[in-house]
């Protein structure tokens, strides 16, 4: 993790230990750390949503991972699951529109209603983004054990899943 001191040194303790003020150091690590993570990981969003499309949005490419793991969707939901606006999600789904990456059929559970799904051009665009970021990752952490990895990936799907509460 960079170097990051995640133990609290500093404040002669292991785990709870707190600065003069109050702050756990671990959080302090925890908060550190996620900001350089979310940084590097806007950033790639913008390259991996060029790479699809030379006029993708960097926030869109969590559409199309999102479309791609759960299949079709209503634009409402999926607002509500990026925790953004009606308005928001209509302009992105538009763009997406517009490059032939996404289109909408009519949900056959409610005729009132659509449902967005990948075309079968955003969905190859996707896959090989995806599969090269994939490979990329495996490079990134070729010298960590599988082990390391596999728990990686599940303290992450908890904080996700604790964050979604």
């Amino acid at each position: 993790m960079r170097g990051a001191d995640v133990h609290g040194s500093g404040s002669g303790g292991g785990p709870g230990a707190t600065a003069g003020n109050g702050v756990d150091h671990e959080f302090l690590a925890l908060e550190r750390e996620l900001a350089v993570f979310l940084r590097r990981a806007r950033a790639n969003s913008g390259e991996m949503a060029r790479e699809v499309h030379p006029d993708l949005e960097a926030a869109a490419y969590g559409l199309l991972v999102r479309l791609e793991s759960a299949g079709r969707q209503r634009a409402t939901d999926l607002a509500a699951y990026f925790g953004v606006g009606k308005a928001t999600m209509s302009r992105q789904l538009r763009a997406l529109e517009g490059l032939g990456l996404v289109a909408r059929e009519t949900d056959p559970a409610d005729g009132r209603a659509s449902l967005v799904h990948l075309t079968d051009d955003g969905l190859a665009r996707f896959r090989s983004v995806r599969d090269a970021r994939r490979g990329r990752y495996a490079r990134k952490l070729a010298g960590w054990d599988r082990a390391e990895v596999a728990e990686l990936a599940r303290l992450l799907h908890h904080f996700n899943e604790r964050a979604e509460d």
